[in-house]
């Protein structure tokens, strides 16, 4: 019988991380513990930035769009993988399933076009610092922002069409905790072959030539870091380093997983953990920890019992 007269999936099952009862206890309580880290973390920058007028420069701009996208990231994983972990029943419908799917890849390509913005804003500041006025200023900040949204949309729906055009009749089990492109497009009751390439050419080939990008742009950076005074490299250099370390632990995992159209992603997960749970957690604690403008104005607003 025809794949496409037969009966369409309705819903998903995941397997989760785990079939252990005691790991899965112990993962909810560790992912639980993170995930609030990860909301009260970036909640923490974005209202330190609003209510402290000296972190109004453009480099805070950015800096608490990266958190509101950290939010928005974890937030469509999260929560459905820690109700996994409770119940042995761990099912998502298929709308639900695609509409995971497309706002994974929404935050995710908008983090990545953001990291690559901040990579170039950080260029001018050091390579061009005359000029930085002119290049970098609000106005033109905020138009990146729209376009890196815009773009972001753009190819979330150009992954959500790929994935729904497919014809989805049994089986119905993802090997995972979320609805991803690679693995939904497995179930599909047709050859997926075209369509992985493409969906290849199209993640993997934006997570690598941004990443490629961010790396040229670092390398002008540290060879024009030579001709700076002592004081000024190493501010530098304590900038650049908390950036690029973001981008490492997010890009990294994104080219793994996405450059690969035939992968097995059940060896993935461990992974996906990464890039869904802990870089989120992780930026916050990257980019304040090492701040000291960041930490005073913390202090700042403790005092005026903002945060109370």
């Amino acid at each position: 019988m025809d794949a496409l007269n037969q009966t369409r999936v309705t819903q998903f099952v995941f397997l989760g991380l785990t079939d252990n009862w005691v790991l899965e206890i112990l993962f909810f309580m560790a992912f639980s513990a993170m995930y609030v880290l990860t909301l009260w973390g970036n909640i923490l920058i974005i209202v330190t930035i609003v209510f402290t007028p000296r972190l109004s420069t453009l480099m805070y701009f950015f800096l608490s769009n990266l958190s509101f996208i950290d939010i928005c990231h974890s937030s469509v994983t999260v929560p459905k993988m820690l109700e996994g972990l409770l119940f042995d029943r761990k099912t998502i419908s298929f709308d639900n399933c695609i509409a995971q799917l497309f706002f994974l890849h929404l935050f995710a390509c908008a983090e990545i076009f953001l990291l690559t913005i901040m990579a170039y804003d950080r260029y001018v500041a050091i390579c061009a610092p005359l000029h930085y006025p002119n290049v970098m200023n609000m106005r033109v900040c905020v138009q990146f922002v729209f376009v890196l949204w815009l773009a972001g949309t753009v190819h979330s729906l150009v992954q959500t069409f790929l994935t729904i055009c497919l014809p989805y009749c049994g089986p119905n089990v993802i090997d995972s905790y979320f609805c991803d492109v690679p693995p939904v497009i497995k179930l599909a009751c047709t050859d997926t072959c075209l369509t992985g390439m493409l969906i290849v050419s199209n993640s993997g080939t934006i997570s690598l030539f941004c990443f490629l990008a961010l790396v040229a742009s670092y390398t002008i950076i540290l060879v024009s870091l030579r001709k700076q005074s002592a004081e000024g490299c190493r501010k530098a250099l304590s900038t650049c380093l908390a950036h690029f370390v973001v981008v490492a632990l997010f890009f990294g995992p994104c080219i793994f997983i996405y450059t690969q159209p035939d992968t097995s992603f059940s060896s993935d997960k461990l992974v996906s953990v990464f890039y869904t749970v802990v870089t989120p957690l992780l930026n916050p604690f990257i980019y304040t920890l090492r701040n000291e403008e960041v930490k005073s104005a913390m202090k700042h607003l403790r005092q005026r019992r903002v945060f109370s």
